[in-house]
């Protein structure tokens, strides 16, 4: 029975992969008057004198929505909310299981943009942390940047963020292993949707010597027309020689290669015209943009994936949950600029001095002591950058 079929069986078994715990016992009239009615007015009358110790008198302060409306589902596409379900349930029991976060799945049975955006303001007051997941391009930009104007809890779309801080946090070590500087190299990266515009501010933020967007249709340049408003954004950022061409254009000479695309678009001739000790993150799921082995025999020096049957794997469960794990313990308004390279280097920085070499750049995905390192490099940037309530 290959995964596929062992993972049906098993939800077929489970029946959800989340519940609803008591924190209270209410065994007889006391605790129940205590956990209810009438004891439970009091802190009701408390919050609506002072809204800030709904943090304290409820389970808000350790509570994250996990939001999606199915329309960008792992590699499914389009599969509606209903169906998306299973994977917010999953997320929600990675936040739990790796950072003591309790989440709460929510599937929007909405495509509009400002229909999904009140539907999430309108529920905020019962949550620390909103964690947008599966919405597709260009639409979740819209989404998360109207959130955080309205918000004043942290907003985080994980596909966009996570993927770029968990990208830069191996693009970090990958370069000290081979001897790069990141001021110095030029990146390449295949996708310019959610996850690869998000991927080159973060690489932006970092200082990196010069990054190459490559779409459909072929390299992005600024002055060109685009369909994707996001689009011309990023070109004014990047591509700072105006190159124009394919893919196989833009990885002759580069340093590095970061794929979100689809597979099979990188080939061994690709991979062999790319600097010395090339760097190749093909993170298309779950077939790469090329196969790791090929990526060797082409010369790659360092090569991820975002499958864990292979090394390397680039994997957001060692991002989100510490990200807002350190967000809820300071009550931070937003995750910001600062918090997200924080994550970075922590991640980074979890991989011992004395393990780092080209078939492990990133700490093991459960390794338990990474969330708290996160945690605490982002709390204390929150408190930094002015974000943080406490």
């Amino acid at each position: 029975m290959d995964i596929m079929e062992s993972a049906l069986k098993k939800h077929y078994e489970w029946k959800g992969k989340i519940e609803v715990i008591s924190r209270t016992p209410i065994n007889n009239r006391e605790e129940l008057s205590l956990a209810y009615t009438p004891g439970v007015a009091r802190p009701c009358l408390e919050i609506e004198k002072n809204p800030e110790l709904s943090y304290e008198l409820t389970r808000r302060a350790n509570l994250v929505a996990v939001i999606t409306d199915g329309t960008a589902v792992l590699g499914l596409g389009d599969i509606g909310p209903r169906a998306a379900m299973p994977v917010m349930e999953g997320k929600c029991a990675l936040f739990k299981e790796f950072a003591g976060v309790d989440a709460f799945p929510i599937c929007v049975n909405s495509k509009d943009p400002d229909e999904i955006v009140r539907t999430i303001e309108l529920i905020a007051y019962s949550f620390g942390g909103i964690n947008l997941e599966d919405i597709s391009a260009p639409r979740c930009f819209e989404i998360e940047k109207k959130l955080k104007e309205k918000l004043d809890i942290p907003v985080f779309h994980d596909d966009q963020h996570g993927t770029a801080i968990v990208a830069s946090a191996a693009m970090m070590n990958a370069a000290k292993i081979a001897g790069k500087k990141i001021s110095e190299m030029t990146l390449v990266i295949n996708g310019a949707g959610a996850a690869g515009i998000a991927i080159a501010k973060q690489f932006l933020s970092l200082g990196i010597g010069n990054i190459i967007m490559v779409d459909l249709c072929g390299i992005i340049c600024d002055g060109d027309d685009f369909q994707n408003p996001a689009h011309y954004e990023i070109a004014k950022l990047t591509n700072k020689n105006h190159l124009r061409g394919t893919l196989a254009d833009a990885m002759k000479g580069a340093d590095a290669f970061i794929g979100v695309s689809k597979p099979d678009l990188v080939s061994e001739e690709m991979v062999a015209s790319m600097n010395e000790k090339a760097i190749v993150f093909a993170m298309a799921n779950p077939v790469p943009e090329i196969m790791p082995d090929k990526a060797k025999a082409a010369g790659a020096f360092i090569v991820g994936t975002g499958r864990s049957d292979f090394p390397n794997q680039i994997n957001n469960v060692v991002a989100f949950p510490g990200i807002f794990k350190g967000a809820l313990a300071v009550r931070a308004r937003d995750i910001n600029e600062e918090m997200k390279l924080a994550a970075a280097k922590a991640i980074a920085e979890c991989v011992p001095e004395n393990e780092l070499c080209a078939e492990k750049i990133l700490p093991d995905s459960f390794d338990r002591k990474v969330a708290e390192a996160v945690a605490k490099a982002v709390a204390e940037a929150a408190r930094e950058s002015g974000v943080a309530r406490i």
